[in-house]
């Protein structure tokens, strides 16, 4: 599978995987800022940041939601790691990200809430399926302590 990407990011530049090369990267992929289960998800990643970051690990996040929104998220969090917008899906579609559901009656795409994590040369070595926000966070940090650093 294909996992590069070009997405543009709140530091204001578009990035693809390459951009990462010489770190880790977890890469998660959720449905919409500012939601109960999505912000239990970016709060848990921003409170073990530090620890992700000393094992030398960068943390992004990727929504479909706008720059804009994600920057409102951002502040209003105090979330200290970037976010990536993919406005178009096209990152999501390619990664089976997607799937229809119901919501209040109508049908919708939603997303498969996921986590990519990425060696240093940028391949990928762990996949995080359909996860529960709740404690995902420290579950990968504990991942990468006992199997790849």
């Amino acid at each position: 599978m294909n996992y590069d990407f070009k997405m543009e990011s709140t530091n204001g530049e578009i990035l693809s995987l390459d951009d990462f090369k010489g770190k880790y990267l977890v890469l998660y992929f959720y449905p919409k800022d500012n939601t109960s289960g999505c912000t239990t998800e970016a709060l848990e990643f921003s409170e073990l940041y530090d620890e992700f970051k000393a094992l030398d690990v960068e943390v992004v996040g990727v929504s479909r939601d706008s720059i804009r929104t994600h920057n409102n998220f951002k502040d209003k969090h105090s979330i200290p790691f970037m976010l990536l917008s993919d406005p178009e899906r096209e990152v999501f579609e390619r990664l089976g990200l997607l799937k229809p559901k119901k919501m209040y009656g109508k049908d919708v795409i939603g997303t498969i809430r996921s986590t990519f994590i990425f060696d240093k040369d940028s391949n990928m070595i762990k996949e995080y399926r359909d996860v529960k926000p709740l404690g995902h966070a420290e579950e990968v940090l504990n991942y990468i302590k006992e199997n790849v650093i």
